[in-house]
């Protein structure tokens, strides 16, 4: 795998529509950004988040296929990802977050396209719940930038997930989306 960093000056223009001129780093993550990586998951309100001890362990074992973005030197997001065991030309996507702080950048879709690249996967995976149009509108863009279509399954139905502790309700039902090819 290749390390990954991209620095890139934002300043307001309609292709970027950062406030003012600022600094955004887009690189592999390392053990001293686990914290930070937590911190971003939690702070989205929506992500299934993790315990700190376990990005500590993603931003050490997964780092070569995981981003985290910085904004004037400030972690604003990332995303955590791995090649399948399985089948290593297959790029799993985990968890995308961007602090609300920081959304109206396309840091998103730029650490996306990033860490594909770096991947040198040629097929992608995710899973999404049905209520999560950013996401799904994420990897539409991906599939639509590569030329190439997203499909989706069903894989993880409610009744797979226990009951949550507070309501006893299932977890939504996660599908799966596939983007292949990726251009390498």
């Amino acid at each position: 795998m290749l390390s990954l960093t991209s620095v890139e000056a934002m300043s307001n223009s309609a292709d970027s529509p950062a406030h003012n001129s600022e600094t955004i780093e887009i690189r592999t993550p390392s053990l001293t950004d686990g914290a930070d990586l937590w911190r971003i998951a939690e702070g989205t309100g929506v992500l299934d988040v993790n315990t700190p001890y376990a990005y500590l362990l993603w931003a050490r074992d997964f780092a070569e296929t995981s981003v985290i973005a910085t904004v004037d030197g400030e972690a604003a997001g990332f995303i955590s990802g791995y090649l399948k065991p399985t089948d290593p030309s297959t790029l799993f996507i985990w968890q995308v977050a961007v602090d609300s702080r920081f959304r109206g950048r396309r840091l998103a879709s730029r650490v996306l396209a990033q860490v594909v690249a770096n991947s040198g996967a040629g097929r992608l995976e995710t899973t999404i719940t049905s209520d999560n149009a950013a996401s799904i509108a994420l990897f539409t863009g991906l599939a639509r930038d590569h030329g190439t279509e997203i499909t989706k399954q069903d894989l993880f139905t409610e009744d797979l997930f226990p009951p949550q502790e507070e309501s006893g309700e299932h977890h939504a039902a996660e599908d799966l989306y596939t983007v292949e090819p990726l251009k390498r």
